[in-house]
């Protein structure tokens, strides 16, 4: 992992030493990098000058207050947007025009909602991770058992022949995860994963990620919840426009980037709500 670093200049990047002068196409390990990364929807940025990298069996939480642009940076992330300047590129290639949707897992802050008149089954949902996979659009007895071993390791394989609409906030997550691990998938995104799942379901889903980061997932989280953040994640990025901090959970927390970034001096513990653009 990176060495940490806290940005306080107000440039918006957080200096992490060589990575600056990367040359992204040769670096096989980098899973995601950005490049001094600007974009607004007007003519006022949500994100400016932004950037970091994300290798390979990283578990990276970001951080901000609401508004403060982590969903969007996702959304250049995955190339979903196009910048007004700068780069990202994924996997090795620019997001825009990143081809193999399969090895990214993207879990949406809307999902559980989209999902609830969805009218398949656990199993065939987690299926459809392998349908990239599938010969001449045929799947196959090894595609699910690809799909099976996903729900197994999820915890969920009890729940195959339940209809989505019938599931809980969290057992839906846990189906949309098991579809991107049935879909050998290299990157794990999510955006504010725990929203409107109980607190019992939030520590399991926790747990989820972690055991799935240990077995090499490449994590990138988007969470409210800054104290699961700092127990669970091995990386925090602070973000509220500009990245205020870049490193460790420990060094974030003796840091004062938290107050500097949400313009007041919060606990570490304090959820801090949903994120708009």
């Amino acid at each position: 992992m990176s060495s940490e670093t806290s940005s306080s200049t107000g440039t918006g990047r957080a200096d992490r030493g060589t990575n600056g002068d990367r040359d992204v196409a040769t670096d096989a390990g980098r899973v995601v990098a950005v490049d001094d990364l600007t974009f607004g929807y007007t003519a006022a940025p949500v994100i400016e000058d932004v950037s970091f990298d994300v290798d390979r069996g990283e578990y990276v939480g970001i951080v901000g207050p609401n508004g403060s642009g982590k969903s969007t940076l996702l959304r250049l992330v995955l190339g979903l947007h196009e910048p007004d300047a700068g780069e990202c590129r994924l996997l090795g290639h620019p997001s825009r025009a990143f081809a193999e949707r399969e090895r990214v897992g993207y879990v949406a802050q809307d999902v559980t909602e989209n999902t609830k008149r969805m009218p398949i089954t656990v199993a065939e949902a987690v299926l459809m991770g392998r349908f990239p996979h599938a010969g001449f659009g045929r799947v196959t007895e090894a595609d699910r058992e690809h799909a099976r071993e996903a729900l197994r390791t999820v915890g969920i394989e009890r729940l195959a022949d339940r209809k989505i609409t019938a599931l809980s906030g969290g057992q839906r997550q846990r189906t949309y995860i098991a579809r991107a691990l049935a879909g050998e998938a290299d990157l794990l995104v999510l955006d504010e994963p725990t929203v409107g799942v109980d607190a019992e379901s939030m520590d399991a889903f926790f747990e989820l990620l972690a055991d799935l980061n240990d077995a090499g997932m490449t994590v990138l989280l988007v969470e409210h919840d800054i104290g699961a953040v700092l127990e669970h994640a091995s990386r925090v990025i602070c973000l509220n426009r500009e990245v205020y901090f870049d490193g460790s959970p420990s060094a974030f927390a003796g840091s004062d980037a938290l107050e500097r970034a949400y313009g007041t001096n919060l606990g570490l513990g304090s959820g801090t709500g949903g994120d708009g653009p």
